[in-house]
Protein backbone atom coordinates (compact mmCIF):
# COMPACT_ATOMS: atom_id res chain seq x y z
CA UNK A 1 0.00 0.00 0.00
CA UNK A 2 3.25 2.25 0.28
CA UNK A 3 3.32 2.92 -3.25
CA UNK A 4 -0.31 3.50 -3.82
CA UNK A 5 0.22 6.36 -1.06
CA UNK A 6 3.36 7.53 -2.65
CA UNK A 7 1.71 7.72 -5.78
CA UNK A 8 -1.04 9.52 -4.63
CA UNK A 9 1.29 12.12 -2.59
CA UNK A 10 2.88 12.63 -6.17
CA UNK A 11 -0.45 13.27 -7.97
CA UNK A 12 -1.38 15.85 -5.44
CA UNK A 13 1.55 17.64 -5.72
CA UNK A 14 1.21 17.09 -9.45
CA UNK A 15 -2.14 19.04 -9.15
CA UNK A 16 -1.03 22.16 -7.05
CA UNK A 17 2.13 22.68 -9.68
CA UNK A 18 -0.24 22.55 -12.58
CA UNK A 19 -2.80 25.43 -10.69
CA UNK A 20 -0.07 27.44 -10.18
CA UNK A 21 0.44 28.55 -13.85
CA UNK A 22 -3.63 29.22 -13.41
CA UNK A 23 -3.50 31.18 -10.17
CA UNK A 24 -0.57 33.48 -11.89
CA UNK A 25 -2.80 34.51 -14.59
CA UNK A 26 -5.50 35.52 -12.89
CA UNK A 27 -3.44 37.70 -10.32
CA UNK A 28 -2.21 39.39 -13.16
CA UNK A 29 -5.61 39.74 -14.87
CA UNK A 30 -7.27 41.13 -11.31
CA UNK A 31 -4.25 43.52 -11.42
CA UNK A 32 -5.02 45.06 -14.88
CA UNK A 33 -8.15 45.17 -14.05
CA UNK A 34 -8.54 47.11 -11.08
CA UNK A 35 -5.39 49.47 -12.82
CA UNK A 36 -8.22 49.40 -15.29
CA UNK A 37 -11.72 50.13 -14.00
CA UNK A 38 -9.67 52.89 -11.30
CA UNK A 39 -7.55 54.32 -13.73
CA UNK A 40 -4.60 54.68 -11.67
CA UNK A 41 -1.71 56.36 -12.26
CA UNK A 42 1.84 54.49 -12.55
CA UNK A 43 3.17 56.24 -9.67
CA UNK A 44 0.43 54.81 -7.26
CA UNK A 45 -0.16 51.32 -9.20
CA UNK A 46 1.41 50.28 -12.15
CA UNK A 47 0.55 47.80 -14.39
CA UNK A 48 2.25 44.58 -14.60
CA UNK A 49 3.37 45.70 -18.06
CA UNK A 50 5.37 48.25 -16.45
CA UNK A 51 7.14 46.47 -13.43
CA UNK A 52 8.21 44.00 -15.93
CA UNK A 53 9.45 46.57 -17.67
CA UNK A 54 11.23 48.01 -15.22
CA UNK A 55 12.18 44.36 -13.81
CA UNK A 56 13.89 44.01 -17.40
CA UNK A 57 15.63 47.69 -17.36
CA UNK A 58 16.84 47.21 -13.61
CA UNK A 59 18.43 43.34 -14.87
CA UNK A 60 20.20 45.35 -18.08
CA UNK A 61 22.20 47.72 -16.12
CA UNK A 62 22.66 45.33 -12.97
CA UNK A 63 21.88 47.28 -10.35
CA UNK A 64 18.89 44.96 -9.12
CA UNK A 65 21.58 42.12 -9.27
CA UNK A 66 23.84 43.80 -7.21
CA UNK A 67 21.37 45.02 -4.64
CA UNK A 68 19.62 41.58 -4.77
CA UNK A 69 22.98 39.56 -3.83
CA UNK A 70 24.18 42.61 -0.93
CA UNK A 71 20.72 41.71 0.76
CA UNK A 72 21.32 38.00 0.08
CA UNK A 73 24.45 38.03 1.86
CA UNK A 74 23.05 40.40 4.94
CA UNK A 75 20.29 37.92 5.22
CA UNK A 76 22.46 34.29 5.48
CA UNK A 77 24.98 35.82 7.92
CA UNK A 78 22.59 36.90 10.22
CA UNK A 79 20.56 33.75 9.83
CA UNK A 80 23.99 31.62 10.31
CA UNK A 81 24.90 33.72 13.30
CA UNK A 82 21.09 34.12 15.44
CA UNK A 83 20.38 29.87 13.97
CA UNK A 84 24.14 29.15 15.69
CA UNK A 85 23.99 31.27 18.61
CA UNK A 86 20.03 30.29 19.08
CA UNK A 87 21.13 26.44 19.13
CA UNK A 88 23.67 26.75 21.49
CA UNK A 89 21.64 29.21 23.90
CA UNK A 90 18.54 26.85 23.09
CA UNK A 91 20.53 23.42 24.19
CA UNK A 92 22.22 25.15 27.29
CA UNK A 93 18.88 26.47 28.74
CA UNK A 94 17.08 22.73 27.87
CA UNK A 95 19.60 21.49 30.30
CA UNK A 96 19.49 23.47 32.87
CA UNK A 97 15.64 24.47 33.94
CA UNK A 98 17.63 27.13 37.09
CA UNK A 99 19.35 28.53 34.08
CA UNK A 100 16.49 28.52 32.13
CA UNK A 101 14.25 30.05 35.17
CA UNK A 102 17.24 33.06 35.18
CA UNK A 103 17.81 34.00 31.91
CA UNK A 104 13.93 33.60 30.48
CA UNK A 105 12.88 36.67 31.72
CA UNK A 106 15.61 38.67 30.01
CA UNK A 107 14.84 36.74 27.13
CA UNK A 108 11.43 37.39 26.67
CA UNK A 109 12.05 41.04 27.67
CA UNK A 110 14.28 41.37 24.81
CA UNK A 111 11.88 40.14 22.17
CA UNK A 112 9.03 42.37 23.72
CA UNK A 113 10.96 45.07 21.78
CA UNK A 114 10.18 45.48 18.13
CA UNK A 115 13.40 45.36 15.62
CA UNK A 116 12.28 48.66 14.25
CA UNK A 117 13.06 50.02 17.79
CA UNK A 118 16.36 48.77 18.04
CA UNK A 119 17.96 49.11 14.25
CA UNK A 120 18.35 52.84 14.82
CA UNK A 121 20.67 52.29 17.34
CA UNK A 122 22.64 49.22 15.93
CA UNK A 123 22.94 51.29 13.23
CA UNK A 124 24.29 54.09 15.04
CA UNK A 125 26.50 51.40 17.14
CA UNK A 126 28.06 49.16 14.23
CA UNK A 127 27.48 52.15 11.40
CA UNK A 128 25.77 51.81 8.25
CA UNK A 129 27.48 48.93 6.83
CA UNK A 130 26.77 45.44 6.46
CA UNK A 131 27.45 44.39 10.31
CA UNK A 132 24.48 46.54 11.72
CA UNK A 133 22.26 44.60 8.73
CA UNK A 134 24.03 41.18 10.21
CA UNK A 135 23.25 41.72 13.43
CA UNK A 136 19.72 42.78 12.85
CA UNK A 137 18.87 39.75 11.06
CA UNK A 138 20.78 37.78 14.07
CA UNK A 139 17.98 39.04 16.71
CA UNK A 140 14.72 38.48 14.62
CA UNK A 141 15.73 34.56 14.07
CA UNK A 142 17.28 34.14 17.69
CA UNK A 143 14.28 34.30 19.79
CA UNK A 144 12.28 31.13 17.20
CA UNK A 145 15.13 28.95 16.96
CA UNK A 146 15.91 29.07 20.54
CA UNK A 147 12.23 28.50 21.81
CA UNK A 148 12.07 25.21 19.22
CA UNK A 149 15.34 24.37 20.17
CA UNK A 150 14.69 24.04 23.66
CA UNK A 151 11.16 22.31 23.14
CA UNK A 152 12.88 19.40 20.25
CA UNK A 153 16.30 19.07 23.18
CA UNK A 154 13.21 18.34 26.01
CA UNK A 155 10.90 16.56 23.59
CA UNK A 156 13.63 13.71 23.95
CA UNK A 157 11.93 10.38 26.05
CA UNK A 158 13.34 9.82 29.35
CA UNK A 159 13.57 6.04 28.63
CA UNK A 160 15.63 7.02 25.66
CA UNK A 161 18.40 8.40 28.67
CA UNK A 162 18.23 5.61 30.71
CA UNK A 163 18.35 3.06 27.22
CA UNK A 164 21.85 5.16 26.24
CA UNK A 165 23.14 4.63 30.18
CA UNK A 166 22.38 1.26 30.34
CA UNK A 167 24.60 0.93 27.06
CA UNK A 168 27.16 3.15 28.97
CA UNK A 169 27.02 6.03 26.06
CA UNK A 170 29.74 8.81 26.77
CA UNK A 171 27.89 12.23 26.85
CA UNK A 172 28.92 12.73 23.05
CA UNK A 173 27.48 9.74 21.57
CA UNK A 174 24.63 10.82 23.69
CA UNK A 175 24.66 14.21 22.13
CA UNK A 176 24.96 12.97 18.79
CA UNK A 177 22.94 9.63 18.59
CA UNK A 178 20.02 10.80 20.69
CA UNK A 179 19.23 14.49 21.18
CA UNK A 180 20.53 15.26 17.73
CA UNK A 181 18.34 13.16 15.72
CA UNK A 182 15.46 13.68 18.46
CA UNK A 183 15.73 17.58 18.09
CA UNK A 184 16.80 18.11 14.47
CA UNK A 185 12.70 17.83 13.10
CA UNK A 186 11.85 20.58 15.70
CA UNK A 187 15.39 22.19 15.04
CA UNK A 188 14.62 22.35 11.57
CA UNK A 189 10.93 23.69 11.94
CA UNK A 190 12.17 26.83 13.76
CA UNK A 191 14.71 27.57 10.72
CA UNK A 192 12.12 27.23 8.48
CA UNK A 193 10.60 30.51 10.31
CA UNK A 194 13.88 31.78 10.98
CA UNK A 195 14.71 31.75 7.14
CA UNK A 196 11.68 34.18 6.40
CA UNK A 197 12.39 36.40 9.85
CA UNK A 198 16.09 36.82 8.26
CA UNK A 199 14.77 38.91 5.32
CA UNK A 200 12.74 41.05 6.89
CA UNK A 201 15.50 42.05 9.33
CA UNK A 202 17.63 42.67 6.54
CA UNK A 203 15.47 45.24 5.20
CA UNK A 204 14.31 46.52 8.14
CA UNK A 205 18.05 47.77 8.15
CA UNK A 206 18.57 48.74 4.92
CA UNK A 207 15.27 51.10 5.62
CA UNK A 208 16.85 52.46 8.71
CA UNK A 209 20.17 53.08 7.01
CA UNK A 210 22.32 52.23 3.96
CA UNK A 211 23.19 52.84 0.52
CA UNK A 212 22.38 49.68 -0.90
CA UNK A 213 20.19 46.46 -1.06
CA UNK A 214 16.90 45.88 -1.72
CA UNK A 215 15.82 48.01 1.14
CA UNK A 216 17.68 50.62 0.07
CA UNK A 217 16.03 50.43 -4.17
CA UNK A 218 12.54 50.48 -2.31
CA UNK A 219 13.70 53.82 0.05
CA UNK A 220 14.58 54.77 -3.24
CA UNK A 221 11.72 53.85 -5.68
CA UNK A 222 9.29 55.51 -2.90
CA UNK A 223 11.29 58.64 -2.96
CA UNK A 224 10.86 58.71 -6.45
CA UNK A 225 7.49 57.62 -6.95
CA UNK A 226 9.10 55.10 -9.02
CA UNK A 227 5.89 52.70 -7.91
CA UNK A 228 7.58 50.11 -10.47
CA UNK A 229 11.13 49.64 -8.99
CA UNK A 230 9.06 49.52 -5.32
CA UNK A 231 7.33 46.01 -7.07
CA UNK A 232 10.54 44.97 -8.35
CA UNK A 233 12.27 45.00 -5.17
CA UNK A 234 9.33 43.49 -3.07
CA UNK A 235 8.80 40.62 -5.47
CA UNK A 236 12.67 40.14 -5.52
CA UNK A 237 12.45 39.62 -1.64
CA UNK A 238 9.57 37.33 -1.90
CA UNK A 239 11.37 35.50 -4.33
CA UNK A 240 14.47 35.10 -1.83
CA UNK A 241 12.52 34.28 1.12
CA UNK A 242 10.63 31.39 -1.08
CA UNK A 243 14.55 29.90 -2.12
CA UNK A 244 15.54 30.06 1.32
CA UNK A 245 12.96 28.41 2.82
CA UNK A 246 12.63 25.62 -0.07
CA UNK A 247 16.32 25.13 0.77
CA UNK A 248 15.34 24.49 4.53
CA UNK A 249 12.72 21.80 3.42
CA UNK A 250 14.75 20.68 0.89
CA UNK A 251 17.61 19.79 3.21
CA UNK A 252 14.78 18.76 6.02
CA UNK A 253 13.80 16.08 3.86
CA UNK A 254 17.25 14.62 3.35
CA UNK A 255 17.78 14.93 6.72
CA UNK A 256 14.96 13.17 8.15
CA UNK A 257 14.85 10.90 5.21
CA UNK A 258 15.08 8.25 7.98
CA UNK A 259 11.71 9.55 9.92
CA UNK A 260 8.44 7.26 8.42
CA UNK A 261 6.47 9.52 7.46
CA UNK A 262 2.71 9.74 8.94
CA UNK A 263 0.75 9.06 5.48
CA UNK A 264 2.91 6.12 5.08
CA UNK A 265 1.10 4.52 7.90
CA UNK A 266 -2.34 4.69 7.05
CA UNK A 267 -3.30 1.76 4.95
Amino acid sequence: MKPAKNQKRKAYTSKGLALLPFTLALTIFVWYLIVWIGELQPFILPTPGLVMERFLSSLQDGSLIRHFFITLSEVLAGLSLGAVAATVMGYILARSRRLEQILSPYIVASQSIPVVAIAPLLVIWFGSGMLSKVLICALIVFFPILINTVVGVRAVSNDLYDLMRSLQATRWQVFIKLEVPAALPVLLGGLRIGATLAVIGAVVGEFVGSDRGLGFLINVGRGQYDIALVFVSVFSLVFMALVLYGLVVFFERRLLAWQQRPEDELV
